[in-house]
């Protein structure tokens, strides 16, 4: 068992269910709010109550694209002793610290970092499917982050670590899909757009790799991202979203690593000045790659593809901006990242594991949860199995 706060939300309504999550994550949603209050005026330039005052104009934009989930929200609000809208910030996040959202300008671009990686049945002597990453974030939160267990009815059951009363972030489904993500800078988005956490969420709510990626194309979205799906198949893609065309990239020899720059394309809008928002990431992909590629030979156990993964991702390579990023000093105390977790997914036996913190430091310990303990696709509803396709085009 992880020493992460863990939560299984089992409730059938949306509000209850975020009463549930907002109940048992009172303090750390309590000390994410607190330092977001403060983050977020710092790169917006408004006030926390003009944050609080604007933040509900993303709620006809988040009820159009993801029904229910503001009754979540909601529901969060209720069990933390919150206020509706400042849940409604804190899931809105990325958007907040990264300029101003409300605003036709928007020029802000923080230096965060993260590397997610797939890893298919040929790039593993085992024969396994992984996805991780490892997750950088201001190290100020660190202690916020909790592990989700989602069910939902006629929903694969999600299991996601996200950043307390967060409704989405990184993780995967009952269904065998794995969701990891990793910024991308390059705000130059206008208008209120979706905010990611409910991209993601909508992604781990799908029940096959059409409607996750379907998720990610339907989408008007502000904010460039980078989004990795991985299927228990053996089928991987990376997207680099953006607020116009997205990229698109798949596994070279079983392998597929992203960090934080632009990989499969840059975009129109920038590409005459275009620089990585992250330098630190031009590095820190083929470090990945290359600790990673040991696998396809060594990689003959689940003992062995765990140690492969764990040296990879604790690489000191450019310390303190590394795979393993540690504390920069000289940076501002509101811009100071670390790795606060790095995640390990077995699509194929449903293990989830994660470090409480960094992976050098840190064993990679098992969330209470199966991933396979929820519904899988031969329990979706309303749609018919391959057979019966196979039987009706006959």
């Amino acid at each position: 068992m992880t020493d992460l706060l863990t939560i299984d939300l089992t409730a059938t309504d949306a509000r209850e269910r975020g009463r549930q999550y907002g109940e048992a994550a009172r303090e750390p949603i309590a000390a994410s709010l607190a330092f977001y209050a403060e983050s977020m005026t710092r790169n917006s330039g408004l006030s926390w109550p003009e944050i609080l005052d604007r933040a509900p104009a993303w709620v006809p934009v988040i009820e159009g694209y993801l029904p229910e989930i503001v009754d979540e929200l909601r529901g969060i609000a209720d069990g933390a002793g919150r206020e509706f809208e400042e849940i409604l910030a804190l899931n809105s996040r990325g958007e907040l610290t990264k300029g101003n959202p409300f605003s036709a300008d928007r020029d802000t671009e923080t230096d965060e970092g993260c590397t997610s990686f797939a890893m298919l049945q040929q790039g593993n002597a085992l024969g396994h499917v992984w996805a991780g990453q490892n997750w950088d974030l201001w190290d100020a939160v660190a202690g916020t982050v909790v592990v989700l267990r989602i069910a939902q009815p006629g929903k694969p059951t999600i299991i996601c670590h996200v950043e307390a009363g967060q409704v989405g972030r990184h993780g995967a489904n009952s269904a065998g899909i794995a969701l990891n993500a990793n910024g991308l800078g390059a705000g130059f988005g206008t208008g209120l757009g979706v905010p990611g956490t409910f991209v993601r969420r909508k992604v781990l709510e799908s029940w096959d790799m059409h409607d996750a990626l379907d998720a990610l194309f339907g989408v008007r979205q502000s904010l460039s991202s980078n989004l990795l799906l991985t299927h228990r198949d053996g089928f991987a893609i990376d997207v680099e979203t953006t607020p116009g065309r997205h990229g698109w990239m798949y596994p070279t020899d079983g392998l597929l690593v992203h960090g934080n720059h632009f990989q499969s394309f840059v975009p129109a809008q920038i590409d005459r000045t275009y620089k990585p928002f992250s330098v630190d990431s031009l590095f820190r992909t083929p470090r990945v790659e290359e600790g990673l590629s040991r696998a396809r030979t060594d990689g003959t156990t689940e003992e062995a593809v765990h140690s492969i993964v764990q040296t990879t991702m604790s690489d000191h390579f450019g310390h303190p901006n590394a795979v393993c990023q540690h504390v920069d000093p000289r940076r501002h105390e509101l811009d100071r990242y670390s790795t606060i977790v790095s995640s390990l997914v077995d699509l194929t036996t449903g293990a989830y594991r994660l470090t409480p913190g960094l992976p050098c430091a840190n064993s990679y310990q098992q969330a209470p949860w199966n991933l396979y303990d929820g519904p899988g696709p031969e329990d979706r509803p309303n749609v018919p199995g391959p057979e019966h396709v196979l039987v009706a085009a006959r």
